[in-house]
């Protein structure tokens, strides 16, 4: 079966610092696949090359289409969607404002009916309609977050990528990250995540891979490497201590 998103040695840093030194990665349709590793592994590094938010070399093929020549902008319209660290909202406009700028792919592509993609948004974030008239700047860290990902989805993306959509947030919230997060699993939805909460990430992947220094150390199904001694002792902690 053709991936979705089939990444071959890739290589991506900043300036003169090598950050990527080979990856290796795939993801198929409908599948969420999450990358776990330590700080400074190169996660975010991973999403940004992707994007081309940072300049890469390696193979990227996405839905058929290499990546090697497409700009950012192009990337947005063949249908990938990143929901950066910082999520990078406009403070000063309300939430439907956010949101219907996110639309812009499918309103450009004359998608039948996007604006009822709000309507869909609402009804997975049902805050977000509450405080639609709300200043963005004004939401509380889990609100942003949830107003990061619907302005994604109002694009209708062929691959959420989401980066590291847990940081900072409280648990009850990050519980609620996660719950959405499986609710777009169950619905089709193909998600690449990148994440430092192991535990939460593996038990919403299909698959998933440990980075290292910049390349895999690790892969598999995401239950099987939950249950990974190697995993469980670097990420997950031992049964004695979650206890």
């Amino acid at each position: 079966m053709a991936a979705l998103l089939q990444v071959t040695d890739l290589h991506a840093g900043y300036g003169r610092a090598e950050v990527l030194t080979g990856l290796n990665f795939r993801l198929e349709k409908g599948q969420v696949v999450t990358i776990i590793g330590p700080n400074g592994a190169g996660k975010s590094t991973t999403l940004n090359a992707l994007m081309a938010v940072l300049p890469s070399r390696g193979q990227v093929v996405f839905d058929g289409t290499d990546l090697s020549d497409v700009t950012l902008e192009e990337r947005v319209m063949l249908g990938l969607a990143l929901v950066p660290e910082k999520r990078e909202l406009f403070g000063t406009m309300p939430v439907e404002d956010n949101l219907v700028l996110g639309g812009y792919r499918a309103m450009k592509q004359r998608v039948p009916d996007w604006k009822g993609g709000l309507e869909r948004v609402y009804t997975l974030f049902p805050r977000l309609k509450e405080r639609r008239t709300q200043l963005a700047g004004t939401l509380s860290g889990g609100e942003r977050q949830m107003l990061a990902v619907g302005r994604a989805l109002m694009s209708s993306p062929k691959l959420l990528m989401l980066d590291e959509p847990s940081l900072g947030l409280a648990p009850l919230v990050v519980r609620e990250i996660f719950r959405i997060i499986e609710t777009l699993r169950e619905a089709g939805t193909s998600i690449l995540l990148v994440e430092q909460n192991a535990r939460a990430a593996l038990e919403v992947a299909d698959h998933g891979y440990v980075l290292e220094t910049g390349a895999i150390a690790l892969e598999g199904p995401a239950a099987e490497l939950a249950g990974d001694p190697r995993v469980v002792e670097t990420y997950l902690g031992s049964k004695k201590a979650r206890d």
